[in-house]
């Protein structure tokens, strides 16, 4: 097992990347998302603070203008209180509602679009009696790697989130020693004051190490989803398939080619050779092109072919060393001759319809 983590050492493949999103296996902060949470939570109280100050102090003066003492029925005190709750309910319900829309958005944009039918199969190897002894002796072993991690995460989250908060308050040391013998309200603003400096340092503090765990989650699931060598090559044979596979094919493909090539050879109006290592086909159909096309080329034993189909259908064959070689490397099968060699084929070709017009004549 140890020799197997030792080699994964490339990079995963975005084939890896979107199987391992499948299963629903992407990086993920909590630590950020919780700090994007709350610093959107405080936002909306920013919002809504005013309204629901207002609505709760209104509730709260109207009952307590006339409510008397006749209304207090000590045998139903759920239905005095009921009221109060459901209407405690409705004016908190927009900021709660709210809040939970903003933390799918923010979840939603820290892993993307994520749907793992293989998080909600149900599997029951994971219920065994052995698995569950297996999982609760990772979770409770003190010297676990990730135990560890995350027992010092949370302690430097607690220590560094209290000092921030500790040192709002301590900043304001004087003031908290000033509130004895002030109004309320004033006493209540100043009290107010200090705690909205309180929570932007811890907010601030949140974010901060939100985004340093986002790394480190980052970094761990870079390093999980490595893949080995042979891994990657095993995935190129699946998506690209078999080497072999696809050298036989290639192989078929050209022998294909090669026989509706040399089945073009005879009904060609000159074959032009080197004369033994080259051949190349010519015809010309004004029809059907400008200019001759190569019907058909060859070199070395594809070359002898080429000759000898030529000879069984009674083709001409010119040796014209530079011409042949010149076609062969510079015009593909069923490709037009450049213009460069318009003359030199034009000759070839005027001298293969004059053998043809003294055969005739002769017949």
């Amino acid at each position: 097992m140890g020799n197997e983590a030792a080699e994964r050492t490339e990079e995963a493949t975005p084939r890896r990347r979107q199987k391992e999103r499948e299963k629903g296996n992407v990086s993920r902060s909590r630590d950020m998302d919780a700090a994007l949470v709350m610093v959107a939570g405080v936002a909306l109280l920013a919002v809504f603070a005013r309204f629901m100050g207002e609505a709760i102090l209104n509730m709260m003066r109207e009952t307590f203008s006339h409510l008397t003492m006749t209304d207090i029925d000590a045998t139903n005190i759920l239905g005095i209180l009921l009221p109060y709750f459901r209407q405690l309910g409705i004016i908190l319900l927009p900021f709660f509602v709210l809040l939970v829309i903003l933390a799918i958005i923010i979840i939603r944009m820290d892993v993307g679009q994520v749907f793992a039918i293989e998080k909600i199969k149900i599997k029951f190897e994971n219920i065994s009696p052995k698995r569950m002894l297996q999982n609760a002796k990772r979770m409770f072993n003190p010297f676990e790697p990730r135990t560890l991690v995350e027992f010092a995460k949370s302690i430097i989250k607690i220590v560094v989130v209290a000092a921030c908060g500790y040192s709002a308050i301590n900043a304001r040391k004087a003031d908290l020693m000033g509130l004895v013998g002030l109004e309320p309200v004033t006493a209540l603003h100043i009290i107010l004051s200090i705690l909205i400096n309180m929570i932007i340092n811890m907010c601030l503090a949140m974010l901060i190490l939100g985004y340093i765990d986002k790394k480190y989650q980052q970094y761990e699931y870079e390093k999980s989803i490595k893949m080995t060598k042979q891994e990657i090559k095993d995935e190129q044979k699946d998506t690209e398939g078999d080497p072999k596979i696809k050298a036989r094919i290639k192989s078929i493909q050209m022998q294909m080619a090669r026989q509706r090539m040399m089945s073009s050879v005879p009904q060609s109006d000159v074959v032009v050779t080197n004369p033994t290592h080259y051949a190349v086909a010519l015809k010309y159909d004004k029809t059907k092109a400008p200019a001759p096309i190569v019907t058909a080329k060859g070199v070395d034993y594809l070359a002898f072919q080429i000759r000898e189909i030529a000879k069984e259908n009674n083709v001409p064959i010119v040796e014209n060393r530079p011409v042949a070689r010149a076609l062969y490397n510079t015009v593909p099968v069923d490709g037009v001759i450049p213009s460069d060699l318009y003359v030199a084929v034009s000759e070839i070709l005027a001298y293969v319809y004059r053998l043809k017009n003294n055969d005739n004549g002769n017949t």
